[in-house]
């Protein structure tokens, strides 16, 4: 039997998962849903990934690597002229704005890490990336509680259905942007 030289596979298997979960959650993803959605056969997606949790880990990855994308070519971010909170508060803004699809895809994934400690790392990558990404504004410590702040805003509305507020997501970004100099 010839084997097909596809040096791609593996990041084909990568968003067949992100769509996996997407459509069924975590629970639903195995190798062999992996599989079937990125047509491919069973044992590529165990070459690739030995277990669901390396699986996963890539999942996440690939999802904090886009998240950190979006943000660092954020206009404004660099720009101290525009204040940050108002940056920040137009980015949760247009991620909302966007879907609670895509967002729910990624805080499952990014809180699976409490079940799978595996995933735990990679959950950290996210709020040390977002926080260095932060510091070109501000210090460290500001930086991680904007992402904190972030993240709990973001968590509120997808939990309990409500609309995302962006007058409340400004006015929270400020005070803790506004008290960092004191």
């Amino acid at each position: 039997m010839v084997r097909r030289y596809d040096p791609e596979r593996r990041e084909r298997l990568i968003e067949a998962a992100i769509r996996v979960v997407a459509a069924r959650g975590i629970a639903g993803l195995s190798h062999r849903t992996v599989a079937a959605e990125a047509d491919v056969p069973l044992g590529s997606t165990t070459y690739h990934f030995a277990s669901l949790d390396e699986l996963l880990v890539a999942a996440l990855r690939r999802c904090n690597e886009n998240f950190a994308r979006l943000v660092r070519e954020r206009p404004g971010l660099s720009d101290p002229g525009v204040p940050l909170a108002d940056v920040l508060t137009r980015l949760l803004g247009e991620w909302f704005a966007g879907g609670r699809g895509p967002m729910e895809l990624e805080y499952e994934l990014y809180l699976a890490a409490l079940r799978r400690p595996a995933l735990r790392p990679v959950a950290a990558e996210w709020a040390d990336g977002l926080t260095e990404l932060l510091t070109c504004r501000t210090d460290p410590v500001t930086a991680r509680a904007l992402a904190a702040l972030m993240d709990g805003i973001s968590l509120q509305v997808l939990l309990t259905g409500g609309e995302f507020d962006a007058r409340y997501t400004r006015e929270m970004m400020a005070r803790i942007v506004d008290g960092a100099g004191r």
